[in-house]
């Protein structure tokens, strides 16, 4: 009994001295916290899990969208790529058709190109966003609820 209470005491020190490592330890599996109700439309979740690093020279942020919500049109300075981690999204580029983005797809999407992106009308969806450069998202134009619910119904038909 005694080694068996020697042994608990040991490992649980190993176990407590192995979670204060010096290592910066973050997890993707966090949803994040509420993004500001400002350029979108719904309920979104962010969670920067590499932002702002000079030596990689891009960032990672993990995006949960609620069923019905949607991001404004915009367009960033550098290539982005957006894999779809869990659920359907909606995704357009200016002068494009809309197309359902669904789990396991990954799009790149240029520098400069006006687009936005979405969850879609009865799914909430989750995407890692893939982007670099030094300058913040340009806000371009406000996508109205009834520009994304007419985008819905002629996706839903097909």
């Amino acid at each position: 009994m005694r080694n068996l209470i020697y042994c608990l005491l040991v490992l649980g020190h190993l176990i407590i001295k192995a979670q204060n490592s010096e290592y910066a330890i973050s997890s993707y599996q966090t949803e994040g916290t509420k993004a500001p109700n400002t350029h979108y439309l719904g309920e979104a979740w962010l969670n920067a899990i590499i932002h702002d690093d000079a030596d990689l020279g891009y960032s990672i942020t993990k995006a949960t969208f609620k069923a019905n919500s949607t991001l404004d049109w915009h367009k960033h300075s550098s290539p982005q790529v957006l894999i779809i981690i869990e659920g359907e999204a909606y995704y357009q580029e200016r002068g494009k058709r809309a197309i359902v983005l669904k789990e396991g797809d990954i799009i790149k999407c240029q520098s400069d190109i006006e687009h936005w992106h979405s969850s879609t009308k009865n799914s909430n969806v989750t995407y890692l966003a893939l982007y670099g450069g030094d300058k913040p998202t340009i806000w371009t134009e406000v996508l109205t609820r009834e520009y994304y619910n007419k985008v819905a119904e002629s996706l839903i038909k097909k």
